[in-house]
């Protein structure tokens, strides 16, 4: 029974994190810029020469288009990771009573995808986006929960009726 429940976490975690790490293999993020020398060993502030001035001037632009590539570039990533969850739990959901221990797995990675989802489309810093996703995982949060353990309970008090 407990190896059982290992299996599943197992299943859940590792089918999470095949979703995390295939989105970072083919859609790869932005690279941060690097510092110039003269800003990481930077004298003292009243010190400071012209050179260096431009040169954080120029490091502090491109570290601002480097931002807004990444708020986009996590708003991409929290889409792509919200489909991943949605195929995974209505594969999950489809193969619940013929494989009950793969799908409880599966149904955990789904679940361990969508929180994955949530976060980057926290990193993307739009208001509505964020709204979007929890409203999305709130739906299937409770879809789940209803399929899951609501119809199941039905559909055995239903069985014994019959009997």
């Amino acid at each position: 029974m407990i190896l059982k429940f290992v299996y599943i976490i197992f299943i859940g975690i590792l089918l999470a994190a095949f979703v995390g790490v295939g989105i970072a293999a083919f859609y790869p993020g932005p690279k941060s810029p690097e510092p110039p020398l003269s800003i990481k060993y930077c004298p003292p502030k009243d010190v400071v020469s012209p050179e260096v001035k431009q040169e954080q001037e120029k490091f502090d632009a491109e570290e601002k288009i480097f931002m807004e590539k990444d708020k986009i570039y996590n708003r991409n990533v929290s889409i792509i990771s919200l489909a991943a969850a949605i195929t995974i739990l209505i594969i999950s959901l489809t193969f619940a009573k013929a494989i009950l221990v793969i799908a409880d797995g599966m149904l955990l990675g789904g679940v361990l995808t969508l929180i994955y989802s949530i976060v980057r489309g926290f990193a993307s810093e739009d208001a509505k986006f964020r709204f979007l996703v929890v409203s999305i995982g709130l739906v299937i949060a409770l879809f789940l929960g209803y399929l899951k353990f609501i119809k199941s309970q039905i559909e055995e008090a239903g069985n014994k009726k019959a009997k």
